[in-house]
């Protein structure tokens, strides 16, 4: 897409939550982004029952998945609730548990699309990664089960996809101390019993990752619960390590606490001047259904990443 076409569509502010095509917000929080034949399906936290009651009371209720699509990245249409929440309270996906940054890769071997999450219970001592598949980007998903990832504990995660079809969990581990790297089986449904702990004792979660001029680059988050904190990057020659830290990629105003939010996924691939784009969660609990959006271009200088603030997605293209 041009940047005149960009120039021509609504832009969103960054920090505040964002609006679809029909005007609702957009419930799509610690999501992802997949490209699919020319278009981008954004999943994430659907967090509409988590509204402010007129008493100030927190309602706990779980949504699901929601699910949008888009061929800008700026444009969002809902197409729906694709891994709803269920009333069974046996059930990982119960209406009153944890379902949290669900992402989606596409497996070219079976055809499906694959989404892990973190599952858990209210106290998050549950600590499992769910794992759920569908025939089409817009689901509906099918939830198959649950497992800690190499009989460790999983709680906030991520996917990553390689250039080689290689695919890999991510996710906070040992009461969130180490980053658990696991190559996943060839189906992307299991753990293939492959991995690595990074960043030991380092407390770290939001993770996100993307692979740039041949080496591995990650932004995450300190484990401050729902508080901002000033974001961390590593970069790697191959994805299982070893990982050198980087420090801040923020510059600038606010840059200590993140902008104001927490990272949640990378796109490999922007509009207009094709660099990646770093997402970000502005959280506001406990109305956390109001929780917004921050998206900004990554740039490399000097061997690092960089986020400059910008006001607006998608924003001013000209190199800060």
């Amino acid at each position: 897409m041009s940047l005149s076409t960009i120039e021509q569509v609504k832009m969103h502010e960054n920090g505040e939550c964002w609006r679809d095509q029909a005007g609702q917000s957009i419930q799509a929080h610690g999501g992802g982004i997949l490209l699919h034949d020319g278009v981008y399906y954004w999943y994430g936290e659907d967090r509409s029952g988590y509204p402010l009651d007129t008493d100030g009371q927190r309602k706990r209720r779980n949504v699901g998945v929601s699910c949008y699509s888009s061929t800008d990245l700026v444009n969002w249409t809902h197409v729906g609730v694709v891994l709803p929440a269920v009333d069974d309270p046996t059930h990982d996906l119960h209406i009153h548990r944890v379902i949290e940054r669900p992402k989606v890769i596409y497996n070219p071997g079976t055809k499906q699309f694959v989404m892990w999450l973190h599952v858990d219970s209210p106290d998050y001592s549950y600590a499992r990664a769910g794992v759920a598949v569908a025939d089409s980007p817009a689901g509906p998903f099918r939830y198959l089960h649950s497992l800690r990832p190499n009989g460790f504990m999983s709680r906030d995660q991520t996917l990553f996809l390689d250039v080689d079809g290689q695919a890999y969990h991510i996710g906070a581990s040992d009461e969130n101390a180490n980053t658990m790297i696991s190559r996943l089986t060839d189906d992307y449904l299991n753990v293939s019993g492959d991995f690595c702990k990074a960043f030991p004792g380092r407390y770290m979660e939001a993770f996100a990752f993307v692979r740039h001029e041949g080496r591995y680059w990650m932004i995450a988050s300190g484990c401050t619960g729902w508080k901002p904190n000033a974001a961390r990057s590593a970069v790697a020659e191959t994805f299982m390590g070893p990982w050198e830290e980087l420090g801040n990629p923020c510059v600038g105003e606010n840059a200590d606490l993140t902008f104001g939010g927490q990272s949640t996924f990378i796109i490999p691939q922007g509009p207009a001047t094709h660099e990646p784009v770093a997402m970000f969660d502005v959280w506001r609990p406990p109305a956390l259904a109001t929780s917004g959006y921050v998206w900004l271009p990554i740039r490399w200088k000097n061997g690092r990443m960089e986020l400059h603030w910008q006001p607006n997605w998608p924003g001013d293209t000209k190199r800060p």
